[in-house]
């Protein structure tokens, strides 16, 4: 069997994906060792391109409407061990190595808030503070 050129390979996988109306599949990080789930965030067409073509996992900020290369300004990036796509194709699951912690709280995972008893509760503390990871003029990143 001849093996395709890896452009074209790829783009036959893009072209697999179900974008949503604004043109995003939403990804879910996980660490790949653990199972520890790091985050969601949201892809476009180029930033799934980018993370295969890189090993760095990109994501699309929808509130700077540009793409988001996971640790760029934090320094707390997600290497890339296996990209993989549900059963509908409109969800991805990456399989990360994360540097550091994922969410911008300064907190290793975003889902720290766990429902108790009527009420949201924190049920873990930041591991670094947001100022030590972004400087004063906070972003995600």
């Amino acid at each position: 069997m001849m093996e395709r050129p890896h452009s074209e390979m790829d783009a036959q996988m893009l072209d697999s994906l179900s974008f949503d109306g604004n043109g995003l599949i939403p990804a879910i990080a996980q660490q790949h060792d653990t199972g520890e789930v790091l985050m969601m965030a949201w892809m476009n067409r180029e930033a799934v391109a980018e993370t295969l073509a890189t090993g760095r996992v990109c994501y699309f900020s929808r509130s700077r409407n540009r793409l988001w290369r996971k640790g760029e300004t934090s320094g707390q990036q997600q290497i890339l061990i296996d990209l993989r796509l549900d059963c509908d194709g409109d969800t991805i699951l990456l399989l990360v190595d994360q540097t550091g912690v994922a969410c911008h709280t300064g907190r290793r995972n975003c889902f720290y808030r766990a429902a108790r008893d009527g009420a949201w509760v924190e049920i873990a503390e930041p591991a670094v503070s947001p100022e030590a990871l972004y400087g004063h003029g906070h972003s995600h990143g």
